[in-house]
């Protein structure tokens, strides 16, 4: 190994390479392209470093001066690839070589003018690096490498066409690295594209997938996943901890239940700044923060060197992500937690991912709050401050402290104090728990009113309710039944508050304006036949007949029941019918006045011209005039046509079909042929 490299290892505490490590600088493997295969961290990072190593520097121990970059390396997202920067930075700050990055998200401009001073290795993400290609400030002439870090992950993302456009436009002389966490076939098809004869590296050992993770499945209610997050995260009480949400709303919400909390906690998701982001994760690594609420975009090449715990609050997509989110922790022979949090609805989703990714984990439930109260006297008990030595000034206010109160006092207001610098444990109900309906009291002795609006006026329980309580002085529990009808609504009120509701409408019975109340003299008729569009009163209906549902649609109202409906004459072959006498008068100046409401929507007045109502004639249309005058239902060319034309775009789809059928669609009728008979709908 290169000294300048092999001390700056030594310099980091690097006593042993880690597995891939070791396989990426083999003697054998100096000159060919790899395609390496590594769980998430298991130091790959490192290792490509040393693996480039022959090739941009030989036999030498420095770089010369700085010009076009040597070494190219792509990574997926923008943290990814500031952290790679700061690995190799310091891994070959001894060779005195220039590490540039080219990122999305930050100032395009700034990144060219470091370009133009020169660089050795150029670290970015797909796009930007394509734009730096394009547009000429990033020369890739001199490459002599090429590293695709996460490469699975950037085909996942669709950089596909950018990985294949940077690959085309370096030298063909180059050697190129593929290190992922998988290799699936579209990584394989990839590499025998733009690898020449590529060493297949495969360094994952053992049986299981990170051994240095404890994965628990904890079992939790449908209402109480938040607050066992909560206890999670108060029990192990860990210097960084990391917990995923599935969407952007999720982690805001989220990161403002654990702010309000006292939890020192930060965000990262794809609505935030680049400065933002860097921001949130230094926020991490220097202490200032020990929670981050996090999307998926959190889940590749971010290393926090104290992150002991990672929670899933909403269970990832696919095994795949459950591995790259859990190896977040347990990086580099540390020890960590994975904790996934299932509901009863997500348990068959859990076991389903658990199985997929070779992983066994531990059922079981979330911490209760006496589990945690133990864990903080533990901790409180087990605290390296009794063994150090106190000074004079400590000395003087415990023997202070002494004097004012007895040790006992004393202990206790410290357990309190300690325990209020942390926040309060949720109690959480079993996971099995459901919510049980609460069993509504009976109303009691009640009388009714009557509202003066309904359905046709757009009233609404939820806004009446609030008018009733304000207007008359009403409280909630007052208010039963209110059931809306479309012209009035019924309300049940208790029988002890309807004279203070009366007096404080006073004598017009008015709630507001427009709005009026009476008293009833019974329960109102709320059954089906009483709906009708007048005022709902209680009615007789016993001798009244049963109204016949078979009957045709355009059966007049005032036809007795049981009687079959009238037949339309047949009309003739050569003069289709049209809508109205006078529909050539529609396409004159007269045309520009606007038909009454009541006529355009089809009621009982004359109908607009040349427009078809789609619905059942009455005595009172154009068309029965035209029965009764008998004249001829001649019509200009075209009339169909000029109907359809004056559809308007609010008319209802049935009466648009009913024009249709009635006068264009009509199939013409021959000379001795009977008329079509009317068929049952």
């Amino acid at each position: 190994m290169i000294k300048t490299l092999s001390d700056a290892l030594a310099e980091r505490g690097y006593d042993t390479l880690t597995p891939v490590q070791e396989a990426v600088t083999a003697p054998e493997l100096q000159e060919a392209d790899l395609l390496v295969s590594a769980q998430t961290g298991s130091g790959k990072t490192v290792g490509f470093g040393l693996a480039i190593a022959h090739t941009l520097l030989g036999t030498a121990e420095r770089l010369g001066p700085a010009a076009a970059p040597l070494a190219l390396v792509v990574a997926p997202t923008r943290e990814l690839a500031f952290q790679v920067m700061r690995e190799l930075s310091w891994l070959y700050a001894g060779a005195g070589a220039r590490v540039v990055s080219c990122v999305g998200g930050m100032d395009m401009r700034d990144e060219r003018r470091a370009l133009e001073r020169g660089a050795h290795i150029v670290v970015g993400t797909p796009g930007r690096l394509r734009d730096h290609i394009q547009r000429g400030s990033l020369d890739l002439g001199d490459l002599r490498a090429v590293v695709l870090d996460e490469a699975d992950e950037m085909l996942d993302l669709g950089f596909r066409e950018d990985l294949e456009f940077m690959l085309g436009a370096a030298p063909a002389d180059r050697r190129t690295l593929m290190f992922s966490a998988t290799v699936p076939p579209m990584i394989a098809t990839l590499a025998k594209q733009f690898q020449r004869d590529a060493v297949r590296v495969t360094t994952q050992t053992g049986s299981s997938q990170h051994a240095d993770i404890a994965y628990q499945a904890l079992r939790v209610a449908e209402t109480d996943a938040e607050n066992a997050i909560i206890n999670v995260l108060r029990f192990h009480d860990a210097q960084n901890a990391l917990v995923f949400a599935n969407t952007r709303a999720a982690v805001n919400r989220l990161m403002a239940r654990f702010s309000n909390r006292g939890f020192s906690v930060v965000s990262l998701s794809g609505e935030l700044s680049q400065t933002e982001r860097t921001h949130a994760l230094q926020a991490m690594r220097d202490g200032r923060a020990r929670v981050c609420v996090a999307t998926d975009v959190a889940a590749r090449g971010i290393d926090l060197p104290k992150l002991e715990l990672v929670i899933h609050a909403d269970l990832p997509t696919n095994a795949e992500a459950l591995l790259h989110r859990s190896g977040r922790t347990g990086r580099a022979g540390r020890k960590g937690i994975s904790a996934l949090i299932v509901t009863p609805r997500t348990t068959k989703k859990a076991e389903r991912l658990l199985k997929f990714a070779k992983i066994r984990a531990d059922w079981s439930t979330a911490p209760t709050a006496e589990e945690i109260l133990r864990r903080d006297e533990e901790r409180l008990l087990s605290d390296p401050v009794w063994t150090e030595d106190t000074t004079e000034e400590q000395d003087a206010f415990a023997a202070k402290l002494l004097d004012l109160h007895t040790p006992e006092k004393i202990a206790a207001a410290y357990l309190r104090l300690y325990r209020a610098r942390q926040s309060a444990p949720e109690d959480l109900s079993p996971p099995d728990a459901k919510s049980e309906p609460k069993d509504r009291k009976p109303f009691g002795p009640s009388v009714w009113i009557s509202l003066s609006v309904g359905h046709k006026d757009k009233a609404e329980a939820r806004w009446l309710l609030p008018l009733l309580c304000r207007a008359g002085n009403l409280s909630k529990d007052a208010i039963g039944a209110i059931r809306v009808q479309p012209s009035e609504t019924f309300v049940e009120l208790s029988e002890g508050s309807l004279q203070s509701f009366l007096s404080a409408l006073g004598p017009n019975g008015e709630l507001e304006e427009g709005i009026t109340a009476r008293k009833l003299d019974g329960p109102p008729d709320l059954s089906p036949q009483s709906r009708g569009p007048g005022p709902q009163k209680a009615r007789d209906t016993s001798a009244r007949p049963a109204p016949d549902r078979k009957a045709k649609p355009h059966q007049p109202a005032n036809d007795p029941p049981g009687d079959k409906p009238r037949q339309k004459a047949p009309e003739k072959a050569d003069k289709p019918r049209r809508s109205h006498p006078n529909a050539d008068a529609a396409h004159g100046p007269a045309s520009a006045k606007r038909a009454p409401a009541k006529d355009r929507k089809g009621g009982s007045g004359a109908p607009h011209s040349g427009k078809p109502s789609g619905k059942p004639a009455d005595p009172s249309s154009g068309y029965s005039k035209q029965k009764a005058t008998g004249k001829p239902a001649t019509a200009r060319p075209g009339a169909a046509d000029t109907s359809k034309r004056m559809e308007r775009p609010g008319k209802p789809a049935k009466a648009k079909a009913a024009a249709t059928k009635s006068v264009s669609r009509k199939p013409k009728q021959g000379a001795g042929q009977e008329p079509p008979k009317r068929q049952k709908r």
